[in-house]
């Protein structure tokens, strides 16, 4: 991966990020975010 092409991707994901906090209060954030710890948990049990 060049550094070019990581400048563009983090700045992807940042405005992603972005508007989801202006546009939907964060909620997909804290969707992602349970989900996440919930995938994390399982993957812990099978390990």
């Amino acid at each position: 991966m060049t550094n070019t092409l990581a400048i563009i991707l983090g700045s992807l994901v940042i405005l992603a990020l972005f508007a989801d906090v202006i546009l939907t209060d964060s909620t997909n954030i804290l969707f992602l975010a349970k989900k996440f710890t919930e995938f994390t948990e399982w993957m812990a049990f099978w390990r």
